[in-house]
């Protein structure tokens, strides 16, 4: 594997991880959520998300498989393959207690509305960078896992992500900026949540790179697919209709559909 492939694939992974503190960074330089940017930009990254997993990943999942195992074969194993990915993710979703939901929305203007400390917040917002950071962990590997074999669809997969991971930061770092009345450490508890899929990456080369082959790719990128999908429903569309109007993550979501097809295209 070349060294060069590496690099871009887990800056693209860093990248994606680190927008946490984006979200965070709000809470400093705004006043105001924009929500309607917001709601838009989280139907875009789940149009995206959505678009690339059946139309371009699951695809190359198939080909993938059927090399090894036969057309047929190779098809059952990529739906398997896909639903597994989608059981992972639910059932870490599942097991991260409701009170500390990091899909819980908050807006930059909630900072200063409470100024006393309250050591209860500061938990609360412990708890959801532990929530994020769980989570971003299959995130981590997917976006590295993408780098590494398709740098087209990686690109598009890494700022999805990073947009989605921009209300998460304000969901740390909103409570712990209450909790403990410094904006500054709500920045660097969302920014170390954040770290999580970076790890997540580096787990995957060190683990799952030395026994790579053309049947662990497909099985891979299939779960990829079904890990993307789950966090666009469970996820980003939620959170986009509770940031804006209902019409604003449909348009958002039609428009991120829109610009990963016409970016495919441009690359047959």
């Amino acid at each position: 594997m070349e060294t060069g492939n590496f690099w871009f694939a887990f800056g693209l992974t860093l990248f994606a991880g680190l927008s946490t503190g984006i979200g965070s960074a709000l809470a400093f330089f705004t006043r105001k959520t924009n929500t309607k940017f917001l709601s838009i930009s989280l139907g875009f990254s789940a149009g995206v998300m959505v678009y690339v997993s059946f139309v371009e990943i699951l695809q190359k999942a198939k080909e993938s498989l059927s090399l090894e195992f036969g057309e047929k074969q190779g098809a059952w194993y990529m739906v398997l393959s896909f639903f597994a990915g989608i059981l992972v993710i639910a059932l870490i979703d599942k097991l991260i207690p409701s009170m500390e939901n990091p899909h819980e929305i908050h807006r930059v203007e909630e900072v200063d509305t409470v100024h006393s400390k309250n050591s209860k917040l500061v938990r609360m917002g412990t708890f959801t960078a532990i929530a994020i950071a769980i989570h971003n962990f299959p995130e981590g590997i997917a976006t590295f896992t993408a780098g590494l074999t398709n740098a087209e669809i990686a690109v598009p997969i890494a700022i999805a992500i990073a947009i989605h991971n921009i209300p998460e930061g304000i969901a740390v770092s909103i409570p712990v900026s209450y909790g403990t009345g410094s904006k500054l450490k709500g920045f660097f508890l969302s920014f170390l949540s954040g770290l999580a899929e970076p790890v997540g990456a580096l787990l995957a080369y060190f683990i799952l790179m030395p026994l790579f082959t053309e049947s662990l790719f497909g099985f891979l990128f299939a779960g990829v697919a079904g890990i993307m999908v789950f966090i666009s429903i469970d996820e980003l569309l939620p959170t986009a209709r509770e940031y804006g109007l209902h019409h604003h993550s449909v348009y958002g979501f039609l428009g991120g559909m829109a610009v990963m097809a016409l970016s495919l295209l441009l690359f047959i």
